[in-house]
């Protein structure tokens, strides 16, 4: 199996190094070379092309996004983008994120031994998610990652008993998305009306990065968007999202559904993680749930949408053909999971059809 090749651009020589030995520690990843800025990495991408390359924000002589938009234009590889967590930053990384990079990473601390061994398998994850992506009408063969230990969302709460609740007049809507999600999720919600089921999204995404996100999205969309809080009530015409770092349980009180934030172990190798949220909303609304299982590398949501359809939920699964990378829904589809596989200009049409036929 072909390595990933990776190509690191950050002016700082110290991150530089430290990004080579995180990817470098895993066999499936080769680090093809360094830049310390757009204008040497322009050079080595024209004398060899590599899979991936991650990308400084701030950097001499051109910054990244102006970079990542001349590369998007002119020959479009797959970017991730670096950067340290600064509420600027996160504004500058939405942007990114529009201009074409696939997903995002926090650079790693230097010096900090702890937090590198918690980010390190995510940059890895990342690397190789973004290597399988898709841009625009290119097409990759999904490779499925090496498992490691994965916890599942046991970790978090008990299995769903299995008796469906009574259907109510209130459906909520639970999305679940990863890499490439952050853009797929922008175009499904921005095809939604203002009086929308209420919805609640887990999107793998560093911590410190899904406030910019909701902020961003809340400008652009009719329904109210926000970075989920502990007891939020989950309300017609909203849309919660869940904190990076954290999990996000659905829980109903009375007739009234709210969320809950919680620490935890990674699940499925997330936090957040969508089959924690999954399983949480079979669990406290069963028939009154919607699962959607969206574009991403690996298997998490794969479970717990098969949990959600065993209590009676309504499950989609993204196609194949809209996905940036066709990890999560295919591994879904493949547990039976998913009562109905849809392109994702559908998908919010889907979410109307399910709440109007309450």
């Amino acid at each position: 199996m072909p390595k990933v090749r990776v190509l690191v651009i950050d002016d700082s020589a110290s991150v530089r190094q430290t990004l080579v030995d995180v990817l470098s520690a895993d066999p499936g990843i080769e680090v093809m070379g360094v830049a310390s800025d757009p204008f040497v990495a322009a050079r080595r991408i024209a004398e060899d092309v590599p899979d991936v390359i991650t990308l400084d924000v701030e950097m001499p002589r051109m910054d990244g996004i102006t970079f990542l938009r001349k590369l998007m234009a002119q020959r479009p590889i797959p970017v991730v983008m670096c950067s340290s967590l600064t509420e600027a930053g996160s504004e500058t990384l939405m942007q990114a994120l529009e201009a074409g990079a696939v997903d995002i990473i926090l650079k790693p601390r230097i010096g900090a031994a702890d937090h590198l061994a918690e980010s390190a398998d995510r940059i890895r994850d990342v690397v190789k998610a973004a290597a399988r992506a898709r841009l625009g009408a290119r097409r990759t063969t999904t490779r499925t990652l090496d498992p490691g230990t994965k916890l599942t969302a046991d970790a978090m709460l008990p299995p769903p008993t299995g008796a469906a609740m009574a259907r109510t007049t209130e459906m909520v809507a639970c999305l679940g998305a990863s890499t490439g999600g952050t853009e797929a999720l922008r175009e499904v919600l921005q095809a939604l009306p203002a009086n929308a089921p209420g919805i609640v999204i887990v999107q793998h995404m560093p911590a410190g990065f899904t406030a910019a996100f909701a902020k961003r999205l809340n400008s652009l969309c009719e329904v109210e968007v926000k970075e989920a809080q502990n007891g939020d009530p989950v309300l017609r015409g909203h849309v919660l999202i869940a904190p990076g770092d954290k999990h996000m349980l659905l829980e109903r009180h009375g007739a009234r559904y709210q969320v809950a934030i919680k620490d935890g172990p990674p699940v499925s190798r997330h936090r957040p993680s969508v089959d924690v949220l999954f399983r949480s909303a079979a669990r406290a609304a069963g028939r009154n749930a919607m699962g959607v299982i969206m574009t991403g590398m690996g298997d998490d949501g794969a479970r717990g949408l098969l949990e959600l359809k065993e209590a009676g939920a309504v499950t989609v699964a993204q196609d194949e053909a809209t996905s940036i990378v066709f990890g999560m829904p295919k591994e879904a589809i493949a547990r039976g999971a998913a009562q109905k596989v849809t392109a994702l200009e559908h998908i919010a049409r889907e979410i109307m059809n399910v709440d109007r036929s309450r």
